[in-house]
C-alpha cells in the first residue's frame, strides 16, 4: 500500500511529529510505502528523507495518488483530501483542546480514532453520530530504539524532567524544589530551557526517576525508569503496575494531571519510588506498546477500509457540502492562529517581553472573537 500521513509540523521533536515519524518508518520496514506532508518542514522531515522515505509540502509532488490517508490535523488532511479525490482516509486525534487537532467531518473519512479517551470524547462532542464507532489506538513506542537500561537502584540518584514545556517561568522551579528536598539531582530536557535532545534514547537511561507526561512518560517507561506524571497543566501520580491499565487509556496525559504543581504534592510522589514496581511497568510497555504491533494494526485497519471503501460509490455532493462548511468554519481562525502568533512573538522579547505581552493580548482580545488568547 501507499500511504500518505499528514501533520501540521515536521519541524521540532514533539508529539505528532515523532508519531508521524515513527509510523512512517514502521510502515517502510514492512515494506509499504509512506509519504508523509506537512507545510511546515524541519529537521524531523530531514530525518525521514535520510532513511529513504519522501517527504513533501506539496501534494503536486506526489507523483501518483496514495491507496489511503493517515490524517493527522485538520488543514493538511483536507488539503489532502481534496487533493486526491478518490481517496479514503482515517483521522486519528492526538489531543482533547488544540485548535489543530479539532475534528472535522468529511464522507471520505471512513473511521476516526483517538489516542485517549479524552480525544475520544471530543469527536464525538464536535462530529456526533457521523463520526460513528470512534476506537481507541493507543500510543506504541519503538522498542528498536528505547532500549531497556540497567534495574533501578535502591534510591533515586538521577532525575530528569522531560518535557518541551519545562521553562523557569513554568513549573521548572517547582519540581526543583521537591528534588532538592529529596535530595536528587535534576537535570531538563526539553526546547524550553534549550536541552531539546534528537535522540533521548541515549539520554534516558542515565537516569533513575523521570517527570514527564504522554508520549514522553511512555518513552521512559520503556526504557525502565520510573516516572511522575507531570507538566505545566498539573502534576498526576507515580506510574504503578496497579493504575498503567487506567494511565494508558488517558494516554498517561493531560486528564491525569490533576494535582497543583506544588513541590510537597511531588515530594509525596516522589517518595513511591519502587525500582520493583518500575521494572514491572517497563515490562507491560515493552509487552504492549510496541511500535511493530501498532504498525500491523494500523494497516490491517487500511486493508479493511479500503475493502470496504471499493463497494462505495463517492459522494460528491455531500463532499461539496463538507467542503463548504469546513471553509466557512476554519478561514477566520486563520486570522486567530496569526494573533496567537504574534502575541507568542511579543512574549519573547528580552526583559521586557512579560509586560508587553499582555498589554499585546489585551488589545488582541478586544478585536478577536477567540477568548483563548
Amino acid at each position: 500500500m501507499k500511504i500518505l500521513i499528514t501533520n501540521a509540523s515536521l519541524d521540532t521533536s514533539s508529539g505528532t511529529e515523532i508519531v508521524a515519524r515513527d509510523l512512517a518508518q514502521a510502515i517502510a520496514r514492512a515494506g509499504h510505502t509512506p509519504i508523509v506532508f506537512s507545510g511546515t518542514l524541519g529537521a524531523i522531515a530531514e530525518e525521514l528523507r535520510a532513511t529513504g522515505i519522501q517527504v513533501t509540502d506539496n501534494l503536486a509532488q506526489i507523483d501518483a495518488a496514495p491507496d489511503i490517508i493517515h490524517g493527522h490535523h485538520h488543514q493538511p488532511l483536507m488539503e489532502a483530501l481534496l487533493y486526491f479525490p478518490e481517496t479514503p482516509a482515517i483521522y486519528l486525534s492526538h489531543d482533547g483542546s488544540s485548535i489543530v487537532d479539532e475534528p472535522i467531518y468529511f464522507p471520505r473519512i471512513r473511521r476516526y480514532f483517538a489516542v485517549d479517551e479524552r480525544c475520544r470524547n471530543r469527536i464525538l462532542q464536535t462530529i456526533g453520530p457521523a463520526a460513528g464507532e470512534v476506537s481507541l489506538m493507543l500510543n506504541a513506542v519503538d522498542l528498536d530504539r528505547f532500549l531497556p537500561r540497567a534495574p533501578l537502584p535502591e534510591r533515586p540518584r538521577r532525575a530528569l524532567l522531560f518535557s518541551n514545556h519545562a521553562r523557569n517561568d513554568t513549573y521548572l522551579p517547582a519540581v526543583r524544589k521537591a528534588c532538592a528536598r529529596a535530595g536528587i539531582p535534576l537535570d531538563v530536557m526539553g526546547s524550553g530551557t534549550g536541552t531539546a535532545s534528537s535522540t533521548p534514547e541515549k539520554g534516558l537511561p542515565s537516569y533513575d526517576l523521570v517527570f514527564a507526561k504522554a508520549r514522553c512518560a511512555l518513552e521512559a517507561m520503556a526504557t525502565g525508569c520510573a516516572v511522575i506524571l507531570c507538566d505545566f497543566a498539573g502534576a498526576g501520580a507515580y506510574v504503578t503496575a496497579a493504575t498503567f491499565d487506567e494511565m494508558r487509556r488517558k494516554n498517561f496525559g493531560r486528564a491525569l494531571l490533576t494535582q497543583p504543581i506544588k513541590a510537597e504534592v511531588l515530594l509525596r510522589e516522589i517518595q513511591r519510588y519502587d525500582p520493583a514496581d518500575a521494572a514491572a511497568v517497563s515490562q507491560r510497555v515493552r509487552s504492549e506498546a510496541g511500535l511493530e504491533e501498532a504498525a500491523k494494526q494500523w494497516l490491517a485497519i487500511y486493508a479493511d477500509i479500503l475493502d470496504d471503501f471499493s463497494l462505495h460509490m463517492i459522494d460528491r455532493k455531500a463532499e461539496g457540502h463538507a467542503a463548504s462548511l469546513y471553509i466557512g468554519r476554519w478561514h477566520s481562525l486563520q486570522r486567530i492562529t496569526w494573533e496567537k502568533d504574534q502575541a507568542a512573538r511579543l512574549k519573547r522579547i528580552p526583559m521586557i517581553g512579560n509586560f508587553v505581552h499582555r498589554t499585546g493580548v489585551r488589545l488582541l482580545r478586544r478585536f478577536s472573537s477567540d477568548s483563548s488568547l
